[in-house]
């Protein structure tokens, strides 16, 4: 369990600072804006109102885990000290909060909307606020503003505000997206150019935002399951898990041996599908279609597996809460078994043809590197993140589901470029094929599912559950008021993070090689939208 405390804006920054120089809680793991409303007279000591935020830390060092909370009774110019400067990941969970919020950051470099128009009135994650009030469908384009807002702290303690410019007129700024085949869904960075060297990279979200965390607050628990599948099509069978693991943990329900170990081989059968995919895309992203062929022949074999025991091929929902909503299909074991040695000897291919490809080691080999220490500062998890040789997996640092009964390596390289990042992903295709292989004999018999009462309520209090998602650490924060629908449902996106180390990344790299470097961080676009 979590360690907790509250810490008064006014002391935050400094505080934060202490944990993170002195406590070495150098990993941001979670940030989520939060409404806790408006003091009553029926609040106890120990109730928290005002508009805040919840920090997840965790210290890579000792493995220490502590959540810290904050919050301001003003709402009609509510402020937070920003953690920026001691965490680099936490500039887009920042904005995010921001347009979600209201709550202004101060020192934060950039406070622009991160997803909604930049003409958008309110907020609408406000429990008081009503978004279609005074938002009418607007079919006109919105202009691109090339400054942002920095709200700064002068020594006498009053606030200035202070405009940043993002790009001058005398830069040259070109557009990769929001539809480019290689942005992986409908992102846009918008490129400042020195010749052919990047010198600036600002990254644009929300063209498929589609308020999932805000409509969870209307939706029973089973209801909210749905949506997880819609987050990330490579990762649905992961999320899904997460939420279904966290509503478990709070209202104490243990579900069976049996559960445990379905869940986790679809959890590795979802990451061989969505290595393959990744494979598949960098290939055509790089020019090479042949390799994209094979890799989507491949592919198809874990979809028919898949659609056989959970009835659909992207979009899963297949688990549920206590359990999963069927068992396995006859056919499952034998159809997995052949799988294993068939991807086995078909890796070689991809090898061949891509890997030891001269042309394809040198787009790869020394571009797009990130340092380990970056990587943690931005929280940039998975395979990224193990490329840079940060050991990050989750299931090797908090094991769930049946992660502890079975023998893995985490696959860790120190270079931290392109390829190291490509290198990673597919080792751990062979990984996944070893996990699945140590438990597709020894499932367990026993009941799919628990029976679980009609309405679901979750007892009151504060939970998170965390785990190894394709493409990184997938995490849901849950605050319960003991109804029957949650009252904040925040979900830690993987690509987020991913997408944050871009400028970084790319800064002084070959505008040629941006598209290597975010076929190599490996995000999708409605994981970031949410």
């Amino acid at each position: 369990m979590e360690e907790f405390k509250y810490i008064e804006p006014q002391a935050l920054h400094d505080e934060m600072r202490r944990l993170r120089e002195q406590e070495q809680m150098d990993f941001l793991e979670s940030l989520t804006g939060m409404d806790w409303g408006i003091p009553d007279e029926k609040d106890t000591a120990d109730t928290l109102r005002g508009l805040g935020v919840v920090y997840h830390l965790e210290s890579t060092v000792s493995g220490k885990r502590l959540v810290v909370k904050t919050s301001t009774l003003n709402r009609e110019s509510p402020e937070l000290p920003s953690v920026v400067d001691i965490w680099k990941g936490a500039e887009l969970p920042e904005r995010e909060v921001y347009d979600f919020f209201g709550i202004l950051f101060i020192h934060h470099p950039d406070m622009r909307r991160l997803y909604l128009r930049n003409d958008w009135v309110g907020h609408p994650f406000r429990k008081d606020n009503d978004p279609e009030k005074d938002n009418p469908l607007r079919m006109t384009n919105e202009e691109t503003p090339d400054t942002t807002l920095e709200v700064a702290q002068g020594r006498d303690g009053n606030l200035k505000e202070k405009e940043n410019i993002l790009f001058g007129d005398d830069e040259y700024v070109v557009n990769i997206g929001p539809q480019h085949p290689a942005t992986h869904g409908v992102l846009r960075f918008r490129v400042s150019l020195e010749g052919e060297n990047i010198h600036k990279l600002d990254v644009n979200c929300g063209y498929i935002h589609r308020g999932i965390e805000k409509m969870n607050e209307s939706l029973t628990y089973p209801q909210t399951l749905a949506l997880t599948d819609r987050l990330d099509y490579l990762g649905a069978m992961q999320n899904r898990h997460a939420l279904c693991m966290c509503i478990e943990k709070a209202m104490g329900v243990e579900v069976s041996e049996r559960v445990q170990y379905i869940r986790t081989i679809m959890d590795e059968l979802q990451r061989i599908d969505s290595h393959i995919l990744f494979f598949s895309c960098l290939c055509q992203d790089l020019g090479a279609t042949t390799a994209f062929l094979y890799g989507f022949r491949d592919r198809e074999k874990v979809l028919d597996i898949f659609e056989e025991t959970c009835g659909g091929r992207l979009i899963l929902n297949y688990n549920v809460i206590g359990g999963v909503q069927a068992d396995l299909h006859p056919n499952f074991v034998k159809r997995v078994k052949e799988f294993i040695p068939y991807m086995r000897k078909n890796l070689h291919e991809y090898h061949d043809i891509f890997t030891g490809n001269i042309i394809a080691r040198q787009r790869l080999k020394g571009i797009g590197v990130l340092s380990r220490e970056d990587a943690i500062s931005f929280g940039a998890t998975g395979g990224t993140g193990r490329a840079s040789g940060w050991a990050c997996d989750v299931r090797k640092r908090m094991p769930y589901a049946a992660y502890d009964r079975v023998e893995f390596k985490e696959i860790v390289r120190t270079e931290g470029d392109c390829y190291a990042r490509y290198m990673v992903r597919m080792d751990e295709i062979v990984e996944s094929l070893n996990i699945v292989e140590q438990l597709i004999d020894n499932i367990p018999e026993g009941a799919y599912r628990e029976k679980m009462k009609p309405i679901i309520r979750v007892p009151e209090g504060a939970y998170y559950a965390a785990v190894e998602g394709s493409r990184g650490e997938f995490g849901v924060y849950l605050e319960s008021h003991g109804d029957k629908t949650p009252y904040r449902l925040h979900y830690r996106a993987t690509g987020l993070p991913l997408v944050g180390t871009m400028n970084t990344i790319c800064k002084g790299a070959k505008i040629a090689d941006l598209i290597a470097i975010g076929g190599t961080l490996d995000y999708v676009v409605p994981d970031i939208d949410r």
